[in-house]
């Protein structure tokens, strides 16, 4: 894994790469990329690349509301999972969300991606709901990072 790099998405050739991604993992939220183009406005978005290869991405949410949330997501493409690439993610994620002062993390994961509700809950996420969008037939669940969790592994 001494090749991965994880890079912040600060071009439309990045953010290109990391809507893949995302459209890959969460098809039923596929975006476009103005849609993407938003996204990087409000959220800190990245890449991680093996050497050149794209292998996934990742978003944090800054922290909102009276608890500070910020809300932390790793993508991995299928190809690349169980390699150590969504924990070096995770890790970058939950140590942006905490530099902005996050008083608590959650994640969101579409529930037919098994893949990653299993990595959530390994690293000390535990669900607190579970919903379909309004108008939608997808169920999601939102999981937060139990305090004692730290980085969970």
């Amino acid at each position: 894994m001494t090749d991965l790099r994880i890079e912040a998405v600060d071009s439309d050739a990045k953010l290109e790469q990391w809507r893949h991604v995302h459209n890959v993992i969460v098809p039923p939220a596929a975006m476009s990329l103005e849609d993407a183009r938003v996204r990087r406005e409000r959220y800190r978005l990245e890449n991680a690349y093996l050497g050149d290869v794209l292998v996934g991405c990742s978003t944090v949410r800054p922290p909102a509301g009276e608890e500070g949330v910020a809300t932390v997501i790793a993508r991995v493409l299928p190809e690349f999972r169980r390699r150590g690439f969504g924990t070096a993610l995770y890790e970058s994620g939950l140590a942006r969300a905490r530099v902005l002062g996050a008083g608590a993390v959650e994640t969101c994961v579409l529930a037919v991606n098994a893949d990653g509700l299993r990595f959530a809950e390994r690293c000390g996420f535990v669900e607190i709901d579970r919903y379909v969008l309004d108008g939608e037939t997808d169920e999601w669940v939102d999981l937060r990072l139990e305090p004692q969790s730290g980085a969970g592994h």
